[in-house]
């Protein structure tokens, strides 16, 4: 019963959000997360990446994505500074915060959406710092929230984002 009942709650939350959109998430897990920053506090709502098939997918072919709504990459193990994200069939510019094991935000990239039909095509953005997870948001919002790096992200707790 409680698993039917967060299955409700967080497609309510998508839907309210506008992360649910008609080219929607393929029923991936969603986060309540904070941005803890000088600037304030900044509550999103993070679908979550943990199989190697969802991280490849992605945002590919999503349209829209809400004001504060993202996509998490998490991992098993530390990723290396050369390794990174790419934008091939992603419509959307994106921002991209590299965050280390903690959830601090070691680096943050702007990515633009590739136009060629030929993945080798696409420019790579590695991440400049070895990170664990990653967090993709419209572009502008990590700058337009006053994000930066050494802020931090923390999932999972209902009092992240409270006064």
């Amino acid at each position: 019963m409680m698993t039917r009942a967060l299955i409700v709650f967080a497609t309510a939350a998508l839907t309210g959000c506008g992360l649910a959109d008609a080219k929607g998430p393929e029923h991936l897990p969603v986060s309540q997360g904070c941005f803890v920053a000088a600037s304030g506090q900044h509550p999103v709502v993070l679908e979550v990446a943990s199989q190697s098939s969802d991280r490849q997918k992605g945002l590919m072919g999503r349209e829209a994505l809400a004001e504060n709504a993202g996509m998490l990459f998490t991992y098993g193990y530390e990723r290396t500074s050369e390794q990174g994200f790419w934008m091939y069939k992603t419509l959307l510019p994106l921002d991209i915060a590299f965050l280390d094991q903690q959830g601090v935000i070691v680096n943050i990239r702007e990515m633009h959406p590739c136009a060629s039909s030929r993945s080798g095509d696409c420019p790579s953005y590695p991440a400049g710092a070895s990170y664990w997870s990653a967090v993709e948001m419209n572009a502008g919002y990590f700058a337009d929230h006053g994000i930066i790096t050494g802020d931090r992200l923390i999932l999972n707790q209902a009092t992240a984002c409270t006064d």
